[in-house]
This record gives C-alpha cells, structure tokens and sequence, in this order.
C-alpha cells in the first residue's frame, strides 16, 4: 500500500485515511482506517485522535476525501465541517482550518483541489513543528530537569512536536537532559502517551502523578516547565490541558521559567478575552473511575458521584515567561509593549 504521508501516528492518501489509536498505547499499537467524517468525529471525541493540530489535520484529511467521493453540495459540505468543528471545540486550530476550507468553498474550488490543500496543511504544519521545535530548544539549552505536561510530540502533529518537539532537539544538541512527565487528566495522555514517545527518543524521564509537581519544584529537582497550547490569544492567554494553570501558578511562586510551544495555526485571530474561550467538558465517569481499551474499565468512585470534568483550563500572560512559535521566542515585554519588531511579529500572527 503506497502512502502520500507517513508519520508516527498518521498514514493517507487520496482514498485512505489511517491513524493510530491513542487510546490503546502505550501497550498496544493498532491503526484505525478512518473512511468519512463521521468517523473521524466519532475518534476525536474519544480521544483516539488528540493533540490541538493533529485534530484539524484529520479533520481536513478526512473532510477532503469525503468531498473527493461525493461531490456534495455547498449546503452539505458546509454541515459536514459544522460538525467537525463541534467535535472539539477548544482547540482553535480545527476552527481556523475549517474557515480555511469554508474559503474553499466560497471560492468555488475543484475536489481535487481540497484534498491537495488539506495535504499542504499537513506538510506545513511538519514544518512548522520543525522550526518552533528548534527555537524552544534554544529556550531549554541551560536547563536539565525539564517537566512537561499530557502530551505535545508526533502523536499532535504532523511532525517532531510542539513542546516535546523542542524537548527532543534540546536533547540531540546536548544529551544531558531528563524529563519530569506529568501523568495528566483527562485520559493519563502524560503517562500513556509521552512516556511512550521518549522512551522511543531514548529521552531519560520520570513519570509522577500531577499533584506531586509542587513537591518537586519545592525541592529545586525542576528547573523549566514547558507546555504546549489548544488556543494562543493576542494577550498571550493560553488555553491548554487541564492542570496547565496549577503548574503556572506553581512556577511563578518557586520562580521557574513557565514556556508555551505552539504554532502560529493556534492562534486565534477573533478572542480576546480569556473568559470568552470554550471548554470542554468530559463526560463523569472519566472522574469515577478509568477505561483503557474495550476490557479494561476501573471505578473508584460511587456511580451516581456528581463529577466537575473540564478537558482544558486557561493561563493568564503573567505566569507565561516565554511564547514560541515557528517565527522565535516571545517574552513577556516583547507581547505587551506597543513598538518594536518583537511585538509586531507576535501580533502578525493575529491578523
């Protein structure tokens, strides 16, 4: 079977769509054939297919070759990408590409032009993944205890990672470093997944559950923290995996660099205010207990326990210490201040 694109989570071409299932690893690799939207709605909201670009790609993919199929019409393509975007809400990056195809749309394009744009979307979000990757490397060069937190490499992109992309250069250009990985809500994507991913970097990590991060950074065994993000706003607000906040928060109080890895794609052209950012909210039995796979179900909890599930929480720009993004390291004063080529470069992203 010849494939346009291969990567470590991602095959396709113009008539297949595979993805591996995110929801089995670490203990069990198995790609799922993906043939509609309908299906790639029903992997997003399971969580088989996560991470903010890794999500909008699929959905692109899978949204062309339905069009390549069907030709629909104008109405029914526009529902189509309706309820792709309701699939995940939070991450801004599926919204952006979806205004992108509705331009398409608009713009009377061919079926096979979608589905090239869609490729073009895959092969630019591998490189921008390359150069912010090499830019938050520059960011981690004189740190060596590094703690991250749920999962930002090959399995939420297209190529090396956000966050864990610019972990895994820093590494390659000096191999002294390890990685605190917290185990992260709502699915364990920090112990299941990024584990998984370093342990094929031959990255040294520690996996810890999420409260026991404070007791580290106490302890001066953490010296950076770096996230990736669903949403970036002109503010520098971020949205990103719940937990985000707390490690933020924790990071201003021990005076630990707190840095944010995401691409210009998850920018957000339209918010400005950070209470006006949707989030998701996960259904209660992942709160009472814990399901991996079809045989695998534990329950802690009382089954009729009222549960509160947020998938993503929000970080205001005052814990930031640091944006990255494929165009270089943003500080604080290089966001706020309203001159200088810094500040025009960030709020370039915007327009």
């Amino acid at each position: 079977m010849s494939f346009l694109f291969e990567s470590l989570s991602l095959k396709y071409n113009q008539t297949e769509l595979h993805v591996l299932d995110q929801t089995l690893l670490p203990h069990e690799e198995k790609w799922i054939s993906i043939q509609t939207p309908d299906e790639a709605i029903i992997c997003i909201q399971n969580l088989q297919v996560r991470g903010a670009p890794f999500i909008s790609l699929v959905a692109a993919i899978s949204f062309s070759q339905w069009v390549l199929e069907n030709s629909p019409n104008e109405e029914q393509m526009l529902q189509c990408l309706q309820n792709l975007y309701e699939s995940r809400p939070t991450a801004v990056n599926l919204e952006n590409i979806i205004k992108r195809f509705k331009n398409f749309i608009q713009n009377k394009l061919t079926s096979s032009d979608f589905f090239d744009r869609a490729h073009q979307m895959v092969l630019e979000d591998k490189a921008l993944c390359e150069k912010m990757s090499h830019h938050g490397a520059e960011v981690l060069s004189t740190y060596y205890n590094i703690l991250t937190h749920c999962n930002t490499g090959q399995l939420a992109t297209a190529g090396i990672g956000t966050a864990l992309g610019a972990i895994n250069i820093r590494q390659q250009n000096s191999p002294d470093i390890h990685v605190w990985v917290d185990e992260t809500r709502p699915l364990l994507q920090g112990g299941r997944l990024t584990t998984w991913e370093l342990g094929k970097l031959h990255i040294p990590y520690t996996l810890i559950c999420d409260n026991m991060a404070a007791s580290l950074m106490y302890q001066s065994k953490v010296d950076h923290i770096i996230i990736g993000a669903d949403r970036v706003l002109p503010s520098g607000a971020i949205t990103n995996k719940i937990g985000s906040y707390g490690l933020a928060v924790l990071a201003k109080h021990h005076n630990i660099p707190f840095t944010v890895v995401a691409p210009s794609t998850t920018c957000d052209k339209n918010l400005t205010e950070i209470s006006d950012i949707p989030i998701e909210q996960r259904p209660p039995h992942e709160v009472r207990g814990f399901a991996i796979g079809k045989d695998s179900k534990i329950s802690w909890a009382p089954v009729d326990s009222h549960t509160h599930n947020p998938s993503f929480d929000t970080v205001p720009p005052e814990l930031i210490s640091y944006w990255v993004t494929e165009h270089g390291r943003f500080s604080n004063q290089d966001i706020s201040e309203s001159t200088g080529s810094k500040y025009q470069l960030w709020n370039s992203q915007f327009s």
